[in-house]
């Protein structure tokens, strides 16, 4: 590196200029080559492969609202409700994906995304209600909202509603399926209708640069013969990782049902700051992250009250590893295979090492 440097410095001017030039071309061009294109085309287009597998599971699971995502926000103070609405309307447009369907075409999904229109906020007045009547038909309503399932060849894919309960208090639900969308885009959603609504209540135009591409692009990006090279890359490691895992089974106090019913649930604990600085300290000693510490005790946590050696979890990720796709809202999310070996009787540091180079 010095000696580049050295090079560099003894240069003269018009040959660092020459130099900057060609190093400014060639960082266009390495550009260019990554940037995913515009499609020049609003023909039906192929799914993602994020949304063939929801696609997939939809197959078996008709009219489930397993894959519904819902946020429902309280809104305190005066609200501008036809602002609300042409917010919500302008996101809508913004976003092909939340006018995207899902259609069979020569027995392959494709997305079918219609025009942009104008949808009409439904709105359920409770301010009739009593107060302790109306917080349970609140939950009630939500529950609803969030249990309806979608079908995915008709949509909408994107429900709105809006509870009334007196000219100061509402309550907003939006639920989408995850087909349409993940965690990273409900904050997408949440922040755009902010600035939108901010805008519009205030007579200014809109402050969001419009997307550079669309998730369609995306979907159509990805199985591009280049990133299918790429893709085949990974394949064998994936054989690997994925082949003939061991069957987990836990002591717990009722049998796992044949027929998966989805009615799970989360269950919060905390860890206090003084461990979790111990925690950060011991994964950084050992050349780790907290997360690579975190999923390690897992699997021994697993492995203790299974005894299986065996161990494999699902660790789920953004996927959003280009500038482009930052801002969009769809389904990008993806489950990776992290597997532990524990038999022998590792020692944890062993186990940590060994999660690491997974991770």
């Amino acid at each position: 590196m010095e000696q580049l440097r050295q090079k560099i410095s003894d240069l003269s001017p018009e040959q660092r200029a020459q130099l900057e030039k060609r190093l400014l071309q060639r960082r266009r061009k390495t550009a260019g080559s990554n940037t995913i294109p515009r499609r020049d085309t609003q023909t039906p287009c192929p799914t993602s492969f994020a949304q063939q597998r929801l696609w997939f599971m939809d197959q078996f699971l008709r009219g489930s609202a397993a894959y519904n995502m819902s946020r429902a926000y309280r809104l305190q103070g005066s609200l501008n409700i036809p602002a609300l609405e042409q917010s919500l309307n302008e996101i809508i447009r913004r976003h092909e994906s939340l006018r995207t369907t899902f259609t069979l075409q020569d027995g392959v999904p494709v997305q079918i995304i219609h025009p942009a229109g104008k949808t009409r906020l439904a709105i359920t007045d409770l301010s009739d209600l009593a107060p302790d009547i109306r917080e349970t038909e609140i939950q009630k309503l939500l529950q609803q909202e969030t249990q309806t399932g979608f079908d995915l060849e008709l949509g909408p894919l994107l429900r709105i509603r809006l509870l009334r309960l007196d000219d100061e208090t509402h309550v907003l639900s939006i639920v989408l399926h995850h087909i349409i969308s993940d965690g990273w885009s409900q904050s997408v959603l949440f922040l755009e209708l902010t600035a939108l609504y901010n805008a519009t209540i205030q007579g200014l135009p809109s402050p969001l640069p419009e997307l550079p591409i669309q998730y369609a692009d995306f979907s159509i990006w990805e199985k591009s013969p280049r990133q299918e090279r790429e893709l085949e890359k990974h394949l064998e490691y994936w054989k690997e990782q994925l082949s003939k895992p061991a069957s987990l089974e836990l002591p717990t106090d009722r049998p796992r049902q044949a027929v998966q019913t989805f009615r799970g649930t989360v269950e919060n604990f905390a860890i206090t700051a003084t461990l979790t600085g111990k925690l950060k300290v011991l994964s950084q000693q050992a050349g780790g992250t907290l997360y690579m510490l975190l999923l390690a005790a897992v699997h021994i946590l697993l492995h203790r009250y299974s005894g299986t050696s065996d161990i494999v979890t699902g660790s789920p990720i953004a996927g959003r590893n280009r500038t482009e796709l930052e801002g969009l809202i769809g389904f990008f999310i993806n489950m990776l295979v992290m597997r532990s070996d524990l038999s022998g009787n590792p020692t944890f540091m062993g186990l940590f090492a060994s999660v690491r180079e997974t991770a």
